[in-house]
């Protein structure tokens, strides 16, 4: 089949670091299979969206994503796969021009699938009432597009948080086993990867299904004595499942990153009870405070969400006060989203939209002043930077993290991209921080 003939296809990916993994897992098969990757205003054969549903929000910008791909590829067979397929396909069929919906359990399968003819009567749609125990864990491991690819070792969540739509969407727990997470591990550091950043739905639960059991702490352990990558980067953990031995881990790894990402979503205990979040303000203040005096540099990030049914003006201000005394290093901030399906879709004293942006716009410029300030920290320090296959658009300059999750700009040649380099940290301007690659003689 020559070049001109391969058949193209694009998936256009919103959400979470799994739909990201499993966007690119799945690009990585059509590559095997023969097709190309399709570039996103282009003409191309396929276009898939991988779409989201965690908030109304993101169930919007995916409808919006749909129409947009067939208004754009009006010749193109629309396949619409992910979160939202999920949970809402009849409102996904009601849009014209979508061929095919596919809920998560047949996402795995799209690159066998590879349908081009389109039905008479569209669009199809193969979803499970309720997502199975599979796992979608393959990995094109040479086909990856970032500079610091993602595993995933987790799918599903038993919690069922009051106000969350992913369970019904992605299952119950179930996790990859240990050694093909090492395999992934290895076979990405032999592509030439610096860093690999473990992802899933609640990784806190890892291993808890597997027979025998085992725990996110021994896999980490693992990893930390193969030593099969430079950096090693977790995602979201919940507070419940930071444990003194995995923060003694960190404290002392050669590898796992000091970053880690730990919701809050309130500061107000009687919001947290109603959210089903099973700790309380003074715990989650503890655990910070205990983090950072065994990793002094860590960087620490937090969700928060705003507006809450029953969050009062002093439930906000709790929040806002405990949020204000940590040492967080920046906040993703969540306006309440109402889902239909979750227990807190008919909870009473559901606060005015005028409110919530208020608040959500002062936890947001409490959230950059965090930013800033641990920034700033960093000013004088000379730390390790992996350097990332772009440059900055504003500045030229190329574009890298620390290990403790600090964007740089750095000043420095194209061949010390997708590199681990010693970078003195000097400025910061409009926001940024500024470095200078250290040169030994």
């Amino acid at each position: 089949m020559g070049y001109i003939d391969m058949p193209t296809c694009f998936i256009e990916t919103l959400g979470c670091k799994v739909n990201h993994f499993e966007s690119e897992s799945i690009l990585a098969r059509f590559a095997e299979l023969g097709w190309r990757r399709a570039d996103p205003w282009g003409r191309t054969d396929l276009y898939i969206v991988n779409t989201c549903c965690v908030t109304q929000k993101a169930a919007m910008q995916s409808r919006q994503a749909v129409r947009r791909a067939i208004r754009r590829h009006p010749s193109a067979f629309i396949i619409v796969t992910g979160c939202y397929a999920q949970t809402a396909p009849k409102e996904i069929a009601s849009i014209p021009g979508v061929h095919l919906i596919l809920g998560n359990d047949f996402k795995e399968n799209i690159p066998n699938l590879a349908p081009l003819e389109k039905p008479e009567h569209p669009p199809a749609i193969n979803v499970n009432d309720e997502p199975t125990s599979s796992f979608f864990g393959f990995q094109g491991d040479t086909l990856q597009t970032r500079t610091r690819p993602f595993i995933k070792i987790q799918d599903g969540c038993n919690t069922f948080c009051s106000y969350c739509i992913v369970p019904y969407a992605r299952g119950r727990s179930r996790s990859l086993p240990p050694d093909r997470v090492l395999d992934k591990i290895e076979a990405l550091a032999k592509a030439g990867y610096q860093e690999v950043v473990i992802c899933g739905i609640h990784i806190g639960r890892y291993g808890l299904d597997l027979k025998p059991k085992t725990s996110l702490l021994s896999l980490l352990e693992e990893i930390e004595r193969a030593h099969p990558i430079k950096r090693v980067r977790l995602s979201s953990l919940e507070p419940t499942e930071i444990t003194d031995e995995i923060i003694h881990l960190l404290a002392r790894s050669r590898i796992i990153c000091p970053h880690l990402h730990i919701p809050l979503q309130s500061g107000d205990d009687q919001v947290l009870k109603r959210m089903n979040r099973p700790y309380t303000a003074l715990s989650y203040r503890d655990l910070i405070f205990r983090i950072v005096k065994n990793l002094p540099h860590v960087a620490i990030g937090a969700d928060v969400m705003v507006g809450f049914p029953g969050e009062s003006e002093s439930a906000f201000a709790n929040t806002l006060n405990l949020v204000r005394g940590l040492p967080l290093s920046y906040l993703h901030v969540f306006p309440y989203s109402r889902r239909k399906g979750t227990r807190a879709y008919s909870f009473g004293e559901q606060v005015p939209p005028q409110i919530i942006k208020r608040r959500s716009y002062a936890m947001r410029s409490l959230g950059r002043e965090k930013r800033v300030a641990f920034y700033k920290k960093s000013i004088g320090t000379t730390t390790e930077v992996l350097i990332e296959e772009k440059r900055d658009s504003m500045t030229g300059h190329l574009t890298g993290l620390t290990g403790n999750y600090i964007p740089v700009l750095v000043d420095g040649k194209d061949n010390l991209m997708q590199k681990i380099v010693k970078v003195r940290l000097y400025k910061i301007a409009h926001g940024k921080v500024f470095g200078r690659p250290v040169i030994h003689n």
